[in-house]
């Protein structure tokens, strides 16, 4: 199967019937990592837990056995991103695909940077400023 550059987030849930309406319950994780937003329109795919594409071994494994996802980045990876908040330690932060927290130092909250991934961990990765930009570029 291919997955969309777009995919913000992927769990496994069950549909519940809830009076005239069939609901679907987004994690509070998924919200809480950033990459969605409550209030926001997404579009949705249902796929069946039996299905034999990549995703089946995440639907049937049962949690304690499955892996954690790779970090969506790489040492040496260069990304333009913009500060999204700044860390008690004075540090830029923002994230990318899946709500993955990238920590920037000497940045502010609002600026726009190339960053060069410096060192990646399980939950976080570092990087370094390579350049600052205009807002508008």
């Amino acid at each position: 199967m291919e997955i969309s550059d777009q995919l913000r987030c992927l769990f496994s849930a069950t549909i519940e019937e809830r009076g005239d309406s069939y609901v679907v319950e987004v994690p509070k994780q998924e919200i809480r990592l950033g990459d969605i937003r409550e209030g926001e329109t997404y579009r949705v795919a249902v796929l069946p837990s039996s299905s034999n594409d990549d995703t089946s071994d995440i639907e049937t494994k049962p949690e304690r056995e499955r892996s954690p996802p790779k970090p969506p980045v790489e040492e040496g990876e260069q990304r333009t991103v913009e500060i999204e908040d700044i860390g008690e330690q004075g540090d830029g932060i923002t994230r990318v695909e899946r709500g993955f927290v990238v920590i920037v130092p000497d940045t502010e909250q609002g600026e726009r940077v190339t960053v060069e991934i410096t060192d990646v961990r399980e939950n976080v990765a570092f990087a370094e400023v390579v350049e600052r930009l205009s807002y508008y570029e």
